[in-house]
């Protein structure tokens, strides 16, 4: 638990500081050439209109996204979704596609489309592929992190455990002579060593969820920042719409990683909070700041499409490494043909499903 709450300590103030750092150059933007500013200006743009419209989207998103997150979390009271059920990974695979998908459709696109805008200068940002570069680094700052904080967590975790019980340090220790030597020695070496494997495989689960769950709040702050800033009612009706089934979708893949974790209610109800309010508040803030907001402006293009790119990084890596290439590679699904190509197939219908969106969100 203390070494949970030293990982939020450290991810909550990066989340803050990207932020903070995503407004600064947006305040700015106001003084940016008329030219591109005035791509936002037609008919559909009524901020009278579009008021009434961002304020549903505030109740219906944050209402889809609290269904979508706490349904995993629920189905330890359904025994047929149990997570030690075969339906239960065939779901898990599902969302895992969903987040798949949210990374190469939804967020990577938007932003090669904001880095490569006509708005920014022909040098650098037509001369270089940031998205991907930025993208690149993010998967491997992602690798970085979860590597390390799963030693970390890992190692704390043994050390809270070890004193609990009496020799457990020297069986430890001399592990492999105890294997060796076997009897009586090789049953509390056994013992130790399966409760060792789950301990370790819980601190895996608990930083994958806290690292999932920071990706995708940054994410969803972006569009519902952008969505709040927007005054197009044309494009407002239809992305309510579609970002309500995308908040759906995304949180079932986060909370089954949520409900793996083990964690408390409180600990539970806070990454739920987090996750269902995030995009909400991103709107409510690009309705804020929408006067000094400029979508189109240099500023804002590469601020976002930086982060955009960040994230797109951060989701494909949690996707194919944490979440489905663990299941694939895993005991379950490899003693079992038949439940692999079910999960290849729920793969590929959330990767689609959420394709789909891509069209509207």
């Amino acid at each position: 638990m203390a070494t949970t709450t030293s990982l939020s300590k450290v991810l909550l103030p990066i989340f803050f500081i990207i932020l903070v750092s995503a407004l600064i150059p947006q305040a700015h933007s106001q003084s940016e050439s008329d030219e591109c500013e005035s791509e936002t200006t037609n008919s559909c743009h009524d901020k009278a209109r579009a008021v009434p419209l961002k304020i549903i989207a505030i109740a219906s998103i944050l209402v889809t996204s609290m269904i979508g997150v706490s349904l995993p979390l629920v189905t330890r009271t359904i025994p047929a979704l149990h997570p030690d059920r075969d339906i239960f990974v065939v779901v898990k695979c599902f969302a895992g596609g969903i987040i798949l998908a949210t990374g190469f459709m939804h967020v990577l696109p938007d932003s090669f489309d904001m880095l490569s805008s006509n708005c920014l200068d022909e040098k650098p940002w037509h001369k270089f592929p940031f998205t991907g570069f930025v993208a690149m680094l993010s998967a491997i700052v992602t690798m970085m992190v979860d590597s390390m904080a799963t030693s970390i967590y890992s190692r704390r975790t043994k050390a809270g455990v070890n004193p609990d019980t009496d020799g457990v340090a020297a069986i430890e220790g001399d592990q492999e002579m105890a294997v060796a030597g076997g009897g009586h020695g090789h049953f509390h070496s056994h013992n130790h060593q399966v409760k060792g494997g789950s301990e370790s495989q819980l601190s895996r689960y608990r930083v994958v969820a806290m690292v999932l769950e920071l990706g995708i709040i940054v994410h969803s702050v972006v569009i519902g920042l952008s969505l709040g800033a927007s005054n197009n009612t044309c494009t407002i009706k239809g992305l309510v719409a579609a970002l309500c089934f995308h908040q759906m979708f995304e949180g079932m893949g986060l909370g089954g990683c949520i409900l793996q974790a083990e964690y408390k209610f409180m600990k539970k109800a806070i990454m739920v909070f987090f996750f269902s309010a995030t995009t909400p508040f991103g709107i409510a803030l690009g309705m804020a700041i929408s006067k000094m907001y400029k979508e189109n402006s240099p500023s804002a293009l590469v601020t976002v499409g930086l982060l955009n790119a960040s994230s797109a990084g951060l989701l494909i890596y949690m996707a194919l490494v944490d979440l489905l290439s663990a299941d694939f590679m895993g005991p379950k699904l490899q003693r079992s043909i038949k439940l692999q190509i079910k999960s290849y197939m729920a793969v590929l219908l959330g990767a689609g499903g959420m394709s789909l969106l891509a069209k509207w969100a």
